[in-house]
């Protein structure tokens, strides 16, 4: 069953937007009436989804942003405003991923996972939140966490503790927006059928001798509700917490895993 929530006349950035999780949410919040500005470092990826969004009947451009960088963060935001008019909704979704154990993890990797992870919500939300204060009209900051931004898991201390920030990052911005009608939130997904996670059952596979399927398959089979994580799992939630629904729920970090930690 489809539920409208009605994001008609809104505008919303997704960073990451190319492909994954982030794809689901532009096409999520552009088939509830959303136009979208897509935000990514590989631009043919960005267009496609930008002409997916365009069959769904919305708007759509397309701006090549690196997060971690605060100078490309500005321009993009500009241009956005520039092209759209305005920004209603910010949803930091840009992220990495790496399995290595912190005694073999390299110091350029760490920098990596804190710059995109953690630096790259900073870096957003500052500039548009500074936009959506002088609209003076609210908004929604909508941020890509993890649960494993609430635990820690062996070989992910690195993604654990830029996930941990972004947490901590979102109530800590919920306190300081709040008076201007701004909320706040994350969604924690689990293990979600992207070609980000492909890559990890890939490193799984290797780290185990068995074959990327092989590990793709366990994991879908210790999954309590019996699927591997889709896209569109957790661009449900963010649609809601976009949407008037949801104007008063902030500094919530919500799971949206299936069930994960908790598994067969």
């Amino acid at each position: 069953m489809k539920v409208n929530f009605n994001l008609k006349g809104k505008v919303a950035m997704v960073t990451g937007g190319g492909s994954g999780i982030g794809r689901g949410i532009c096409l999520k919040l552009a088939e509830n009436g959303a136009d979208i500005a897509i935000c990514d470092i590989n631009m043919d990826n960005a267009e496609k989804t930008a002409e997916m969004v365009r069959n769904l009947g919305s708007k759509a451009m397309v701006q090549k942003v690196d997060v971690a960088n605060a100078g490309q963060v500005e321009t993009g935001v500009e241009a956005i405003i520039k092209t759209m008019g305005k920004i209603d909704i910010l949803c930091n979704n840009a992220g990495v991923s790496l399995i290595k154990n912190i005694v073999d993890l390299e110091e350029k990797d760490w920098d990596a996972h804190m710059n995109i992870n953690a630096k790259g919500v900073y870096l957003c939300s500052k500039a548009v939140a500074k936009h959506m204060i002088a609209r003076g009209e609210g908004g929604r900051i909508i941020n890509t966490a993890s649960y494993l931004g609430k635990i820690a898991a062996p070989g992910l201390g690195h993604y654990c503790a830029s996930k941990f920030a972004v947490v901590g990052l979102t109530q800590s911005l919920a306190c300081e927006l709040g008076p201007y009608k701004i909320t706040v939130n994350s969604v924690c997904p689990g293990d979600v059928d992207t070609p980000m996670m492909e890559k990890e059952w890939v490193m799984h596979a290797k780290n185990r001798g068995i074959t990327p399927e092989e590990a793709k398959e366990e994991n879908r089979q210790r999954m309590l509700l019996g699927r591997l994580e889709k896209p569109e799992d957790i661009a449900n939630l963010v649609a809601f917490l976009a949407s008037d629904l949801a104007e008063y729920i902030t500094a919530e970090s919500i799971n949206v895993s299936g069930g994960l930690p908790f598994t067969r």
